[in-house]
């Protein structure tokens, strides 16, 4: 029996596995899909917010700026791509002025470090591709961006190098409670453990209502977004937010941590796994992004997704212990800015525990740290060493990013292995840059079928079912797929 089950490996539920990795406690982390951080991890905006948005005395007020100091200090023990880039938000017409305002008394009750507002040409000054319809801004420079997948990654590959057990392809299709024991029912198998811990994204509701009375409702809404080409990441040097409304924090235009510049979201409520991008939401996102930025080049798109996130009709985060089932520990509710605070809401558990006097030692023996080999970062003498003593290292494979096969080794015999092509891409950037794969996907598929010894028609391109090859194209002579 274990201690804990962690229902959902998205950043919260991994940075969580990684909190409790810490303890002598024996953890599995259960994931619906064949990867983790397959959800709204893997599809948002990559930022790390500032922390005004929420309102004051809120959990997403104190855990943003919590967990966004908690996120920098993560980044660096564990080799996550982070730059704290600073963020404005615009006012765009005398109207929107007094937001701003809002906005910045916010940042100040909510501990916001060193945010103030900006006249139309100190905005300008800092920013000189914005709209010159803008009045003013609010400029807080603690705020960054992250690649968010690769954020959680290294955080669950962390915990399970330290005992934390992964079950992936592990959909949860029932709960009961016996005696103090929770039994989970998944495919073929049934977990038991002491706590559950319900972090499953937009699911989370669903996890809940299996063995709690029903108390909160999760409203999946769309976000599509473009991914421009490197020769637009320097459009802008901050992240440009819009004075938000109602559904959300409106469109965005900001660099990535690989150089590239994403635009949008838009906000729609749709099912819970509709992510597909459609005309009129980009059509939408370009004409409003167009208001604060108006000079990006839609001809240097270069990749279009959608991610779906958990908004809640309770309006705040849902932590803590359901009032109705002892020892069932709901993380739900998790919308933006989940990924800044999930690192706090990892440490929300940890003192649910110490209240609860069951939270065991911390273990003697703890490897924390993670270091990875980005070859392109590499000066030429260290490149010409880690090419003659690993030759696998002399061979590129992505050249859009320079991305050899060494790189791609790691990632499929990783603590947590990748075992599709964009799980490949997940971890080190093969496919990521201006041909999205076009060049190196076959090659990859090569590599994982010598690796994982599977037949090129297994090979899926992310999600079950999304094999990459239909048919041998020639039948009765030398294999050909």
């Amino acid at each position: 029996m274990y201690d804990v089950a962690i229902i959902g490996c998205g950043v919260v539920g991994a940075a969580t596995a990684y909190a409790l990795s810490r303890y002598d406690m024996k953890v599995v982390v259960l994931e619906a899909e064949n990867d983790v951080a397959e959800g709204a991890t893997k599809a948002n905006s990559a930022i790390l917010h500032a922390g005004f948005d929420p309102e004051p005395n809120t959990s997403m007020a104190r855990l943003n700026v919590d967990g966004i100091a908690l996120a920098k200090q993560i980044c660096d023990r564990l080799d996550v791509p982070y730059k704290i880039c600073g963020s404005l938000v615009l006012a765009l017409s005398p109207e929107e002025l007094p937001h701003l305002q809002h906005l910045y008394d916010n940042g100040i009750a909510n501990g916001v470090p060193d945010i103030h507002l900006l006249s139309a040409e100190e905005t300008l000054q800092r920013e000189p591709n914005l709209s010159k319809t803008v009045q003013g801004a609010l400029w807080a420079p603690s705020a960054g961006i992250i690649s968010p997948w690769e954020y959680a990654l290294a955080m669950i590959e962390v915990a399970v190098r330290n005992g934390v057990e992964l079950r992936r392809s592990c959909p949860v299709s029932n709960i009961r409670k016996k005696d103090g024991v929770f039994s989970v029912s998944i495919p073929s198998d049934t977990v038991e453990a002491k706590y559950v811990i319900n972090a499953a994204g937009v699911y989370s509701d669903k996890i809940h209502n299996m063995i709690c009375k029903p108390s909160f409702h999760i409203i999946p809404t769309r976000g599509e977004y473009y991914v421009l080409d490197k020769n637009e990441g320097e459009l802008v040097h901050s992240t440009i937010f819009q004075c938000p409304s109602k559904v959300g924090k409106g469109v965005l235009v900001s660099p990535t941590v690989d150089g590239n510049l994403i635009v949008g979201p838009n906000a729609e409520e749709v099912g819970p796994e509709d992510r597909g991008c459609t005309a009129a939401g980009l059509s939408f996102i370009a004409e409003t992004a167009r208001r604060s930025v108006p000079g990006f080049s839609l001809g240097d798109s270069i990749r279009n997704f959608a991610g779906v996130r958990a908004n809640v009709d309770t309006g705040d985060f849902i932590i803590g212990e359901a009032p109705d089932v002892e020892n069932f520990i709901d993380l739900a509710g998790i919308k933006s800015p989940g990924l800044s605070s999930s690192a706090a809401i990892a440490l929300e558990v940890i003192k649910i525990f110490q209240k609860k006097r069951v939270l065991p030692e911390k273990k003697k023996d703890y490897k924390d740290g993670r270091k990875k080999i980005h070859f392109k970062q590499l000066s030429a003498e260290e490149k010409a060493k880690l090419v003659h003593e690993h030759p696998e290292y002399g061979r590129v494979i992505c050249r859009c990013e320079t991305v050899t096969e060494g790189e791609i080794l790691n990632a499929i015999h990783s603590d947590v292995p990748a075992r599709t092509i964009d799980g490949v891409k997940r971890r080190c950037n093969a496919g990521m840059g201006r041909c999205q794969g076009g060049f190196c996907g076959p090659r990859v598929l090569e590599i994982l079928c010598r690796e994982l010894h599977i037949d090129p028609l297994q090979v899926l391109q992310d999600r079950d079912g999304s094999y990459v090859l239909e048919s041998e194209t020639k039948q009765g002579g030398k294999h050909h797929v």
